[in-house]
Parts: structure tokens; C-alpha cells; sequence
């Protein structure tokens, strides 16, 4: 099939380009990824060599999604393209480069689990190992510190920062960073500057002429430090970028929205496109979408709105309230065994989005009830419960015994302190003689050498060589049994996570921490399953449905603000927020459901966040108030009573 093959309008001038520099902004389902995978048909086809295209995206699923389906309509050398996630390049250009070892570094990332702005499992014993010193402050005020570091980073302002620190946070600095080499690990922030150190350093490295046509799509979910490397790798390159700011929905990752704007700043060559028709969503949806978040954009006389593509159908919008949480849980998944029954639909067109994971797992069990088959995808929390922190930490030693990080968890483990001084002194002892924690400790446990002072800590670890040794040569699906066992409610993310995969019978533990890191790490939702797909609202991203129910709409859930922020923090945060809510409304093409309860009960509500009236009701979330005239809410028991009409 010809590259132009029934492209017409923007997306033709798009696929057509051969702009130096090339800005494309999209709207929700509104066709960039058509019109980027003809952009690169027309370039295969005109033969530009495919090992000197780099098509950059923001998941994994994306960038194979891309090669399958220029695979499927038989386009020669698709194979050929460097396609993936940034991360990924620039991991690989480091590896090839030796350029951490020069450094000292070691590409093992830790792993952050982050509960009430608590940084947990493998940031736990990092953060009482650097507080042996208490100019470092509390433990609020160490995580803020690595947070700043980070966020430096993130942001290519870390000359800048440093050098207007003071000499608190230059010690804290140089303790993390040594904490870091010892552990031979990094913080997930670091790789991507170590990657345009690595750049700017080599002014004659291969990567600055590597590529002739340099593609980004998702690009406002990038940091300053990402979008600086893609200008360093296309200096010499043809680039296009594809994004919008109103689906920027990362600031925990320290995403800059504002680097599509400026943009034109930095490049003065650009030329703009737009797709702004949305060619997914029912002409009401796009409605209410645009009515959402044009509050982001009051007084700005430039805006503009998505427009609804005619040809497409209204679409049903339900606004319903709920007595309690209880029965938004059973309505909802009563409703989408009707729809099934009744109305043709299929479990694979359903997207149930919930803004935290206990609700999520109430509808998926009620929805097996019903006979309905349905899945969660919350694996970014799936290592919140200590039993699965543990076992993960277990797994990763079967797989290499050396592993630093993993092992300093393991021997602390369920210690207050996670056992400092006995580790400081293991530390110490290793650093002089320049033996690794588990060999030393190894030959503490045959005798070899003095252990006095490290019961405790020898106690952890003769339990790790037990288990070890009984895990030794399991593997498959009882290796998995052996490590999340059935029937345990802290497994059951993880068993969830392994289970999607099919993991065979001579799996190794290495191919199920592989699976289990890369699901954690950066989950990613299957886009045609045979279930209904329950998930959190940031999930979503990147995918479409003919039905998408959000859950639980209520203040403090959506939108999450917190109220101990300063005033402007708490605006940025709503905004964020509100763009959150707008990718989550437009991802159905048929039929959209806006829920709430009226009540969830005064045990659960603090243990998910959720603010309470004095009378026991929830708050009324303000973005049901932004979603345009005409869409009254129901009480659930009438829509129920009204056959879901």
C-alpha cells in the first residue's frame, strides 16, 4: 500500500513533511499515530535507511505496536528501525560505551514504592544508611533531598543547582552518591543525564551522527534533561515532534509540558501542524472533554478546541451517584454485565478506571461474580505490601547473590532501624577489604571470620541461604507458587502480573524477575485483551475502548490535591489533575459513565485519601461542575430501576 493511500488534509501535509523541524500537535484520537506511521512508510518507501531512523515513544508497547504494524502492511526494512523508549537508547549507549564505569556507576536502578510521600522498599535502608548524621534532617527531609537531586537532574539544571547549594546539601550529595557506588546502583533520574554527559563530553561520539530522521511521539511527557538529548541527537538529524500539553499527566516524573511551547524558541526553523478534529470519541464526549479543559486555558484567546469529527455518533454520557461505595462497586459492574447481555458488547471493550487500587480490585471480584472475566492493572503498586517487598527481594538475590541493593534489604528486614549499625560496621569492613556484604558475610557464617556484633544480622542471612538453597533448582510456575503463593492477598499483584505472561514450565528466576521489572518498572496495559481492563487513570494513557466507566469521582480521589502544598503548588497540581481527568474522558468511542458514591465508610475513607463532610458524606469533586450543561446526574438506584436508560 502506497505511503498517501487515502490520507488527506493535516495528516497528509504531516506524512509528507520533510521539514528540518517538524511540531505536531494532537489532540486526543485525533490520528497522530496514523499519521506518524506514515511519515515513516513514506520515508522506507523513498528508501532512507531504516538503521538511521529513531522513533522515539513513551512505552515499549508503543514502539513495538509501530514495527508490527508497519510489518503487517509489508513495508521493507521496518524491522530495521530503532524504535523504543528513551531510557532504553540511552541504557544502550551507555553500556556501549563503558561511559558509567568510567564514572563508577552501575546501571541497577532502585526500586521506589511511595506510600503518603513515604519513600519505601528499596529506598527504605538508603534512607536510614544516610542518617547518620542529623544535619540531614528527618526522614521527610532526606527524601526531599534526594528528590531535589533528582529533580536537578531532570531538569539540566544541576551546574546551576549545585552550585547554589549549601554545605548540608553538598554532604548529602557526596553520602548518597557513595552510598550509590557501594551498592553499585543508581536512582531511575540519573541514567538519562548520565546519558547527555556522556553526549556533551563527546562531541565526536556516533550518536551525534547516527540518525538522519529523529521522530518523538508523547513529547510533552519528557523531562527538560530528555528533550535536551533529543536536541543533542538531532543536531545533525531531520526532527519531528508529536505531543500534546493538555495530555502532560507526568510531573512526578518531572515532565515538562513547556518544552512543546518553547520549542519554536529553540528551534526557529519549526514548522506547526495540528490535528485537532477528534476522530475517536462520540461528538457529546468531545463535548464534555473540551468543556473540562478549557479551565486550563481561560483568558487565552489562542486556545483551541478539539472539534468532534461529524460522521460520528453522539455518544452516551452517564453522570450517576451512588448511596455508598458499595453499591457504585456492584452497579457498575451490574451495568457492564448488562451492556454484554443485552447489548452485544464484548468484556475487551470496557476501560474501568479507578483512582486507587482497593476499589479497583472490589469491581474486578465483582465482576467475576458476575461471570464477567476482568483484570487489574496496578502493578506500580503491586510492592507495597511487605510480603511482596520481601519475596522480591528474594528473587533478585536467587538470580544473582551480589545484587547490594537487594541483599541490605533483605538483612534489615524487619528491623525498626533495618539493623544501621550492624550494617555500617559490615560496610566498613568491606570497604577495607574490599570484599563484597555477601562474601563476608559467608565466611562470617562458616567461621572463618570474627562475627562478633553481627548476630542479627547473620540470623537474616543464614535464613537467605536456607531459602536459597530450597529454591535452587525450582522453576516455572512453582517457582512462582514457592515465591507469591496462591491465596495471599500481598501476592495477588504480582501472581496477576506473571500470570498475563504465561510463564512456562522451564522458566528461570531470571526470566520472572525480567517480567515482573518490566511490568513495575513501566506498566503497560494490553490494547486488545478478551477482559475487562481495570485501571488507574494515568493506565490509560495511550489507549481506546467503546466503553470507559471512571469510578469514584469524588474530592481528595479526583482531583488528589494536597492541601499543605503552597497556594501555586496546589494550582499546578490541579491542572495536572484536571489533564488527567481529560485524557481519562476521552477514551471511549461509544459510551462514557461518571461515577460516584455519596458515602464510603469512615474506616476506609483515611486509608485512601478520601476527605469526609462533617455528616459523613463525600466531597462533590469540582470536575463534575466543568463538565458543560445537560448532563444531570442520576441517583444509581433509578438508573438501575430505569434499566441503565
Amino acid at each position: 500500500m502506497p505511503w498517501n493511500d487515502n490520507l488527506q488534509g493535516a495528516a497528509l501535509e504531516i506524512a509528507a513533511s520533510d521539514d528540518r523541524r517538524l511540531r505536531v500537535l494532537a489532540g486526543p484520537g485525533t490520528g497522530k499515530t496514523f499519521a506518524i506511521r506514515r511519515y515513516v512508510m513514506r520515508l522506507l518507501e523513498q528508501n532512507v535507511d531504516p538503521r538511521r531512523i529513531l522513533a522515539v515513544t513513551f512505552t515499549r508497547t508503543a514502539a513495538r505496536d509501530l514495527r508490527n504494524e508497519l510489518s503487517e502492511i509489508g513495508v521493507p526494512g521496518c524491522d530495521e528501525i530503532w524504535a523504543g523508549t528513551l531510557h532504553a537508547f540511552c541504557f544502550r549507549t551507555l553500556l556501549r560505551a563503558s561511559a558509567l564505569e568510567a564514572h563508577d556507576r552501575t546501571p541497577r536502578p532502585l526500586l521506589p514504592v511511595t506510600q503518603n510521600g513515604i519513600l519505601g522498599f528499596e529506598y527504605a535502608p538508603l534512607l536510614i544508611d544516610l542518617d547518620n548524621q542529623e544535619v540531614f534532617g528527618n526522614k521527610r527531609r532526606r527524601i526531599k533531598r534526594i528528590r531535589e537531586y533528582e529533580a536537578a537532574y531532570a531538569r539540566t539544571q544541576q551546574d546551576e543547582a549545585f552550585a547554589q547549594r549549601d554545605e548540608v546539601d553538598l554532604q548529602f550529595q557526596e553520602a548518597l552518591l557513595s552510598w550509590l557506588r557501594f551498592h553499585r546502583a543508581m536512582l531511575i533520574g540519573e541514567l538519562i543525564p548520565e546519558a547527555l554527559r556522556y553526549l556533551d563530553d563527546n562531541p565526536t561520539a556516533d550518536e551525534h551522527h547516527a540518525f538522519d530522521r529523529i521522530i518523538v511521539d508523547e513529547y510533552q511527557d519528557l523531562n527538560k534533561a530528555e528533550q535536551t538529548i533529543i536536541d543533542r541527537l538531532a543536531e545533525n538529524s531531520v526532527l519531528a515532534i508529536v505531543g500534546d500539553a493538555d495530555q502532560s499527566i507526568y510531573a512526578f516524573k518531572y515532565a515538562n509540558p513547556e518544552g512543546i511551547a518553547d520549542f519554536l524558541q529553540r528551534h526557529g526553523d519549526t514548522v506547526d501542524k495540528s490535528l485537532s478534529e477528534c476522530r475517536r470519541c462520540g461528538q457529546d464526549i468531545v463535548a464534555v472533554a473540551n468543556s473540562v479543559i478549557t479551565n486550563n486555558h481561560l483568558g487565552e484567546a489562542s486556545y483551541v478546541r478539539m472539534s468532534p469529527m461529524p460522521a460520528n455518533p453522539r455518544g452516551e454520557i452517564h453522570v450517576v451517584q451512588w448511596t455508598n461505595l458499595d453499591a457504585e462497586v456492584q452497579g457498575l459492574a451490574a451495568y457492564v454485565a448488562y451492556l454484554i447481555a443485552d447489548r452485544g458488547y464484548q468484556a475487551k471493550d470496557f476501560l474501568i478506571l479507578c483512582p486507587r487500587r482497593r476499589i479497583a480490585y472490589q469491581l474486578r471480584n465483582e465482576l467475576r461474580n458476575l461471570g464477567v472475566d476482568a483484570h487489574s492493572f496496578f502493578h506500580e503498586e503491586a510492592l507495597e505490601e511487605n510480603g511482596a517487598q520481601e519475596a522480591y527481594a528474594l528473587l533478585t538475590l536467587l538470580c544473582n547473590v551480589e545484587d547490594r541493593v537487594a541483599l541490605r534489604f533483605w538483612l534489615g528486614f524487619g528491623s525498626q532501624d533495618w539493623r544501621f549499625k550492624q550494617y555500617c560496621r559490615l560496610r566498613d569492613l568491606c570497604q577495607q577489604t574490599g570484599e563484597s556484604p555477601f562474601g563476608t558475610l559467608d565466611r562470617m557464617s562458616r567461621g572463618d571470620l570474627n562475627a562478633a556484633g553481627f548476630a542479627q544480622t547473620l540470623a537474616r542471612f543464614r535464613l537467605l541461604r536456607q531459602r536459597l538453597g530450597q529454591l535452587a533448582e525450582v522453576t516455572g510456575p512453582a517457582l512462582l507458587d514457592q515465591l507469591f503463593p496462591a491465596g495471599t492477598q500481598w501476592a495477588e499483584s504480582l501472581r496477576e502480573i506473571l500470570q498475563g505472561s504465561e510463564i512456562e514450565e522451564t522458566a528461570t528466576c531470571a526470566d520472572i524477575l525480567s517480567t515482573l521489572s518490566e511490568y513495575i518498572s513501566q506498566p503497560e496495559v494490553p490494547e486488545e485483551p478478551d477482559f475487562v481492563r481495570v485501571m488507574s487513570l494515568h493506565a490509560s494513557k495511550g489507549l481506546t475502548s467503546k466503553v470507559a466507566i471512571i469510578a469514584s469521582i469524588v474530592d481528595s480521589l479526583i482531583p488528589n490535591v494536597d492541601t499543605d502544598l503552597p497556594l501555586n503548588d496546589q494550582e499546578r497540581t490541579l491542572r495536572e489533575q484536571r489533564r488527567l481527568f481529560y485524557v481519562a474522558v476521552t477514551r471511549p468511542r461509544e459510551i462514557l459513565v461518571l461515577s460516584s458514591p455519596a458515602r464510603i465508610s469512615a474506616p476506609m475513607a483515611p486509608q485512601i485519601g478520601v476527605r469526609l463532610s462533617q455528616q459523613g458524606r463525600t466531597l462533590p469533586s469540582r470536575f463534575l461542575r466543568e463538565i458543560g450543561v445537560g448532563h444531570q446526574t442520576k441517583s444509581g438506584n433509578s438508573w438501575t430501576d430505569s434499566n441503565f436508560s
